[in-house]
C-alpha cells in the first residue's frame, strides 16, 4: 500500500513526519522535494473563473435576486 505523508526539513537538514508512523525497520520509502509554495495575492483559480462569474453575476436576475442587500439610494 502506498500512503504519503507530509514532512518538514529542520534546521540540521533532517526529514521529519508531522505525524508518528510505525514502520518496521528496514521499509523502504520514497521522498520528494516539493517546491517552495508562493503565496500570491490572487490564487489561479479566481482569476481563471472570473469572466465565466462575471458573466453569470451580470444578468438582470442576479441583481433583482440580491436587490434587498443594495443600501437605499
Amino acid at each position: 500500500m502506498h500512503r504519503t505523508l507530509e514532512a518538514i526539513v529542520d534546521e540540521d537538514g533532517n526529514i521529519r513526519l508531522l505525524e508518528t508512523v510505525p514502520l518496521p525497520t528496514g521499509r523502504r520509502v520514497l521522498v520528494t522535494i516539493l517546491e517552495e509554495e508562493t503565496i500570491s495575492p490572487v490564487d489561479e483559480v479566481t482569476l481563471l473563473s472570473e469572466a465565466a462569474l462575471a458573466e453569470d453575476w451580470s444578468r438582470p436576475e442576479e441583481d433583482a435576486a440580491w436587490s434587498h442587500l443594495q443600501p437605499e439610494p
